[in-house]
């Protein structure tokens, strides 16, 4: 379940609707996968690192930071990384609303129904996540199972349409090689986001200190293969041109391979994907303000917990915020929503990372350990970088907009003690 956890979180929108966004880049964006493949694995052994120094830390990047760093900044982590997961969330629906568009069409003609529904499966998600988390772990589980299996039928056929030409040119931009490169690993690294999902319900599992690291590593490993296989194979099957419009690629090259039935079957597992997602990514937004509520530095509402023990009301806030960004964002298509929301996804969960990389140098010895979290640092910058000048813009300002709710529970930390 753990290592479910970490796959299902990872496997969710972006394989299925990130090689529209590669379209236009030509094939340099095999080597964006390949490059957030190895920062992927990197920040994965450093939280492998990090969780075996501290295996009883409940909140994992924010756990961690707080060691290292104290306080403040294990609150704008928090903050940061709660702020990425709602916005993960909408893109999610946002996907998940788009591959259910192959049975009902009127999701793809009508704004409306688009929105109703993605907030509708986001609400009955929300409610799920109330029960017990084990209720949790099993939907995780199943659907983690079902979504890999189209994938991997995907990939594999699609070999057999390799067509040279559909990578040609290698960079179809008019960027420099070095400026489509970088897009394209920040692009392609938001469907990694998850890598540290183990590490954050570490109160719920058996034996963490040894379940967490495996199911991290092992799960990180696990997605590679599917998204690099299942990406080739679908830039070999539908032209370039053609897949940059795409709203569902992997179920139109489902039905290029196999006719409507493929297509349909293909569809189902995107469906199960994202709502596999989900269901883990809502489980993560409680998590991580509660851990932040334990210490005092969110406020109490986030740490209120039903008889299952769920965070609840710090999941109905965070599910508020996830409906609203995909209801502003619907005027947009798919893909330009989907990559806005995807982009200030990975903006805000980078701040984790860099502060989790800079944590195992302090909290680690040994000069490979301190070069493998040196490496995982400058990667994390570099996505940040990579991410424009629109986005960062408004992550900054998300993120600063933490700070008065900072100093107000620091004020009233204060006034408790006196």
């Amino acid at each position: 379940m753990t290592t479910s956890l970490v796959v299902g979180n990872m496997i969710g929108s972006g394989i299925f609707l990130i090689p529209a966004s590669l379209a236009a880049f030509g094939g340099i964006g095999l080597v964006g996968w390949l490059l957030s493949a190895l920062g992927a694995i990197t920040i994965a052994i450093v939280y492998g690192y990090l969780n075996e120094q501290l295996p009883n830390a409940q909140g994992g990047p924010y756990a961690y930071t707080r060691e290292a760093y104290g306080e403040f900044p294990a609150f704008l982590v928090a903050w940061g990384y709660w702020i990425s997961i709602w916005c993960t969330n909408a893109a999610i629906a946002v996907a998940l609303v788009s591959y259910l568009s192959v049975f009902f069409p009127i999701l793809s003609d009508s704004p409306l129904w688009s929105i109703g529904t993605g907030i509708g499966f986001i609400w009955l998600l929300t409610w799920i996540n109330t029960l017990k988390i084990r209720n949790v772990g099993w939907v995780q589980l199943l659907t983690t199972i079902f979504k890999i299996t189209p994938l991997l039928v995907i990939g594999l056929l699609g070999i057999i349409y390799f067509d040279p030409s559909h990578f040609e040119p290698f960079n179809r931009t008019a960027d420099s090689n070095w400026q489509a490169l970088t897009a394209c690993t920040t692009l392609t690294l938001f469907a990694f986001l998850g890598i540290e999902s183990a590490t954050i319900p570490q109160n719920h599992i058996k034996n963490p200190k040894r379940t967490i690291r495996i199911a991290t590593i092992f799960g990180t490993l696990i997605t590679t293969f599917i998204y690099l296989l299942g990406s080739f194979a679908v830039m070999s099957i539908i032209p370039p041109d053609a897949l940059q419009q795409s709203e569902k690629p992997f179920a139109e090259a489902g039905a290029i391979i196999g006719g409507d039935i493929a297509s349909y079957i293909v569809a189902i597992g995107a469906v199960i994907a994202t709502f596999g997602a989900l269901n883990g990514w809502l489980l993560l937004q409680g998590q991580i303000p509660l851990a932040a509520t334990n210490d005092g530095l969110f406020p109490k509402f986030f740490g209120i917990t039903n008889k299952n023990g769920a965070p609840v009301w710090g999941i109905i806030f965070s599910s508020i915020l996830a409906s609203t960004l995909m209801a502003l964002n619907f005027h947009k298509s798919t893909i330009d929503a989907f990559t806005f929301m995807m982009l200030l996804s990975t903006l805000n969960v980078l701040v984790p990372y860099l502060f989790s990389s800079s944590a195992s140098i302090i909290l680690q010895s040994g000069k490979l350990k301190t070069f493998i979290a040196g490496f995982a640092f400058l990667f994390s910058l570099w996505m940040i970088i990579g991410c424009g000048t629109e986005v960062v813009y408004y992550g900054f300002i998300l993120l600063m907009a933490g700070i008065p709710f900072y100093i107000w529970m620091r004020k009233n930390k204060s006034n408790e003690n006196e």
